[in-house]
């Protein structure tokens, strides 16, 4: 069966590839994905976030810099890049169209195997230099 590593390297190659398909064959059907755009369960709402990921950003595209010494857990840190050509979902539910800027976001995540699928995976990068980059202006919340 595939290692966390083996797994983590195929995922971003599915990613890079915008195969959806091979993506979610990566996950074990009662995964769960975190990131800080929200947490998906099961095969439907991870296909939902990768699917809506690759219409924001039709050219995403993951290079792992630093792959962590060890099989599983698998920690790898990332940089993203892509070109804003999407409606992309804010905080508090708001939508920033497509700005047509690149991004290159710096990131990090750990992913779990059990019976060579992955069961949880846990992406962290820093929205706040993500929207920096596409000029998005986030206002706090009004005063009560």
């Amino acid at each position: 069966m595939p290692s966390a590593r083996e797994l983590k390297d195929r995922l971003f190659a599915a990613i890079n590839s915008h195969d959806l398909y091979e993506v979610m064959d990566c996950y074990a059907p009662d995964a769960v994905y975190i990131s800080p755009a929200g947490i998906a369960e099961g095969h439907e709402q991870i296909a939902w976030a990768y699917e809506d990921l690759c219409k924001v950003f039709p050219d995403i595209y993951y290079t792992a810099w630093y792959k962590a010494p060890c099989e599983d857990p698998a920690f790898t840190e990332y940089t993203m890049t892509g070109t804003h050509m999407g409606a992309l979902l804010l905080p508090g539910g708001g939508v920033a169209p497509a700005t047509g800027r690149r991004i290159t976001v710096r990131g990090s995540c750990a992913c779990a195997v059990e019976n060579g699928k992955i069961v949880t995976d846990r992406d962290y990068y820093d929205q706040l230099e993500l929207y920096s980059q596409l000029g998005i202006n986030l206002e706090p919340p009004p005063q009560s």
